[in-house]
């Protein structure tokens, strides 16, 4: 089909498995994730990887995958930024961890180039869909924590490692900047978007003494992990969400100053009208708290279920959003 009759695109996810997966992805999202007898931990909602591409849920393209999309559409699907990418840019992701994961890091470009072995850099940002009483989220290091000091802790418990991590209460709404080079850990109980650069390279610190029901544990990587960590950056990741709430549509930018990605809340009591036109990117739209309707000249209006997503192509200029249910309605709006 012509670049013209493009329309908004949903994907039909794929199911990872984890050691330390949850129970939120059906609980909350009401979603019928497969059972294989492993807790599912992540659902790939957007992926333009060889292991896992997502194919097209419905309409004309049904059963494309988005690389088929990038490779026959480029710009006109991408924007004028990613003319030259032959692979779409992001990842997107839902975490739903029953466990708290492994303490990683992911290295930034210089360090992928000293480690070599097909090391990717990745950023990327999480925010809070969903989360249970108690849950945490530990990100970026202590302003007086060392690099000796960080290394011995390694070997130790769970407690003497945590007392070099800044440690947040994880709240529905709150967003955190994960940069390359950053120490960090999603904790037990959280349900999040997760926002990164089209890369599954991790260094794994610590797995906190965890092992599988065979008695194994997973490998770590603590001299890649080691290399890849920007000691110098012990800013605080945490981007507080809205605490209030209003009778009109509002607008707050979380993620603006990343080179890879620019994140947006929008905060929708009525009609929220929006345009690819100026933008020069496309958009990808994730309904956080309520469903909405997606909607553009030209083609059926798309409906997105609580965490799904719809991908605007950056060539359909204005297009409408409509929430579905009263009060304020949370979309996570993504562009380059």
């Amino acid at each position: 089909m012509d670049a013209k009759e493009l329309y908004p695109l949903k994907f039909i996810p794929a199911y990872k498995t984890r050691i330390w997966g949850g129970k939120q992805l059906t609980t909350v999202l009401k979603r019928d994730v497969p059972h294989s007898g492993a807790p599912v931990g992540e659902a790939w909602e957007l992926s333009d990887r060889d292991d896992v591409n997502s194919v097209v849920a419905a309409g004309p393209l049904a059963g494309k995958t988005i690389h088929e999309l990038v490779t026959t559409y480029g710009a006109a699907l991408l924007g004028r930024f990613c003319r030259d990418l032959s692979r779409f840019p992001l990842l997107v992701k839902i975490i739903d961890a029953g466990e708290r994961l492994s303490l990683q890091v992911h290295p930034d470009a210089v360090s992928c180039a000293k480690l070599g072995h097909g090391a990717e850099p990745k950023t990327e940002m999480w925010y809070v869909i969903s989360a249970e009483r108690g849950a945490k989220i530990f990100a970026g290091l202590r302003p007086r924590a060392t690099k000796l000091q960080l290394e011995s802790c390694l070997s130790g418990g769970a407690a003497e490692l945590e007392s070099q991590l800044q440690i947040y209460e994880s709240l529905p709404g709150d967003a955190y900047y994960i940069p390359s080079g950053t120490v960090h850990a999603i904790g037990a109980g959280n349900l999040l978007l997760e926002i990164q650069q089209n890369s599954d390279t991790t260094y794994r610190l610590s797995d906190w003494g965890r092992k599988d029901a065979q008695g194994n544990s997973r490998e770590l990587h603590i001299a890649q992990g080691m290399a890849a960590i920007d000691f110098t950056n012990r800013v605080s990741p945490r981007i507080a969400g809205v605490v209030n709430t209003a009778k009109h549509n509002r607008k707050f930018e979380v993620i603006r100053m990343c080179p890879h990605f620019h994140v947006s809340d929008l905060r929708l009591v009525t009609r929220w009208n929006d345009t690819t036109a100026n933008d020069g990117s496309f958009h990808l739209l994730c309904a956080v708290n309520a469903p909405v309707e997606v909607a553009c000249k030209g083609s059926s209006p798309v409906r997105l279920a609580v965490g799904e997503s719809v991908l605007i192509p950056a060539c359909l200029g204005a297009y409408t959003v409509d929430p579905l249910a009263e009060g304020e309605c949370i979309v996570v709006k993504t562009m380059l």
